[in-house]
């Protein structure tokens, strides 16, 4: 294998990686690191929902019982 052969095949394969990098949406070489993966945000109660037995105790739905004032 001469040297022209062995530079071509050096490129050949550095583009190979760099195209599987592109496709697993790694940053390169070159590029900044990826951010930190975002949280999702949630809230610290849970909400009511219109079918479930009131908050009050009073064994009624939410939405016949203190439901119906909001």
């Amino acid at each position: 294998m001469s040297l022209g052969d062995r530079k071509l095949t050096e490129r050949f394969d550095r583009r190979q990686e760099e195209q599987k990098r592109i496709k697993a949406g790694l940053p390169g070489e070159d590029e900044p690191p990826l951010p930190p993966p975002v949280e999702p945000i949630h809230k610290g109660e849970e909400e009511i929902g219109r079918n479930d037995p009131c908050p009050c105790g009073s064994g009624k739905k939410y939405k016949k019982c203190c439901g119906k004032n909001t």
